[in-house]
């Protein structure tokens, strides 16, 4: 469902992602973690079409994304960290938009429309300007407009920040189910809780590379470690571990 060859980004003497490669399969939760800065949004960004890689390819659903970009960015739902919103139209008004940039006939269209607000809790504010929308109620509607044209593979780059308890429980659910109609999603976190009880495999990414790839129990026998948590292996791979923490504790003590 989602493959990337060598997909590469370099800024100068930069290099963002390097030679990263990935295989994602149907029905995949897929997390994808690293520290600040260790390429994520970047390799987010090239896999929808957003970035041009510096060299490499990446595909969604058998589709190219530099030769047949339009039929991939066609199968792709995509939320960002801080989702980019239309203040001054009401939120139904935002998913009929964005359902007819995906050219979603209108009943289909209006449909989901009713479905989605109903799911995500906003039927009551579809009404409202996204102006007055908390933050948790601009991720739900970012969402909520990713998911109308039924994607076949979802991007979302930490999508439970400002989300309430219920509601990010709501999410897991919501995303949990989308996997189980054989499609496909790719979630960025730094909440490695979330990725650990809903991930069916993760990548750690540390200095624009792929550090280790698996599933949990798999990332434990790379470490060999029977019992760590996703978080200690987390630590361990890209540094930054309690020990390191000791010492830069003691040494500002100075």
């Amino acid at each position: 469902m989602l493959t990337a060859k060598s997909l590469t980004k370099r800024y100068g003497a930069l290099t963002a992602v390097d030679r990263l490669d990935l295989e994602i399969g149907r029905g995949e939760l897929f997390g994808f973690l690293g520290p600040n800065g260790a390429g994520k949004t970047t390799t987010i960004k090239m896999l929808v079409g957003l970035l041009r890689p510096t060299s490499g390819m990446a595909s969604v659903a058998g589709f190219d994304l530099l030769r047949q970009g339009e039929a991939a960015k066609a199968r792709i739902g995509y939320v960002p960290d801080t989702p980019v919103l239309y203040e001054r139209l009401t939120g139904r008004e935002f998913l009929e938009f964005s359902g007819d940039l995906y050219h979603v006939p209108r009943a289909t269209r209006d449909r989901r429309i009713d479905a989605l607000l109903q799911l995500f809790d906003l039927k009551d504010r579809g009404h409202d300007f996204l102006s007055s929308y908390s933050r948790g109620m601009r991720q739900k509607i970012s969402l909520a407009a990713a998911l109308l044209h039924d994607p076949q593979v979802l991007f979302l780059d930490e999508p439970t920040v400002g989300l309430d308890p219920r509601s990010a429980r709501q999410m897991k659910d919501i995303l949990i189910d989308f996997c189980r109609e054989g499609k496909t999603v790719f979630l960025s976190t730094h909440i490695l809780e979330i990725a650990e009880r809903m991930c069916t495999r993760v990548a750690i990414v540390n200095h624009g590379a792929v550090v280790a790839e698996g599933t949990l129990d798999q990332l434990r026998t790379m470490v060999r470690s029977d019992g760590q948590s996703l978080e200690q292996i987390f630590l361990q791979l890209t540094g930054g571990g309690e020990e390191d923490v000791r010492a830069l504790l003691a040494e500002l003590e100075r």
